[in-house]
């Protein structure tokens, strides 16, 4: 991981050397979009550095269609960053089916990554999530 400020970064040890977390923000034009359908938009995303993980691109509650969405009962606990909560894409008129858990957050996030609160990220795997960097 490069070092970038302004973030926020945290050092745990995990039994195999430290586990590293780091919050940054970005101006990257973030699109989203579900079976062709664009859900999110933003230019202001925070990128998520974490060890053995891809960048996460975490985007304003504003930037995304949150009516295109239901939230689950679904929750998974990260020691490094808190409770996650989940929502489902409710899948278009006439297109593609739901999508379920397809979007998480962190409404009461850890203090050490406390500027990810109430922003969303996708799974990769279900979404297209389109970077490109800003002038």
């Amino acid at each position: 991981m490069t070092p970038h400020s302004p973030g926020t970064s945290t050092g745990t040890d995990t039994g195999t050397g430290a586990h590293r977390v780091e919050v940054v923000p970005g101006t990257q034009h973030v699109t989203v979009t579900i079976d062709g359908r664009v859900v999110a938009e933003s230019r202001r995303p925070l990128l998520l550095f974490e060890t053995g993980l891809p960048v996460r691109y975490y985007l304003p509650p504003q930037d995304v269609d949150l009516s295109l969405f239901e939230p689950t009962d679904t929750h998974t606990t990260c020691p490094f960053k808190g409770e996650a909560a989940y929502w489902t894409y409710r899948g278009a008129e006439g297109g593609g089916g739901p999508r379920p858990d397809v979007v998480w957050a962190y409404p009461d996030p850890l203090d050490t990554v406390a500027e990810i609160k109430d922003h969303l990220s996708f799974y990769d795997t279900v979404a297209d999530i389109s970077v490109k960097e800003t002038d």
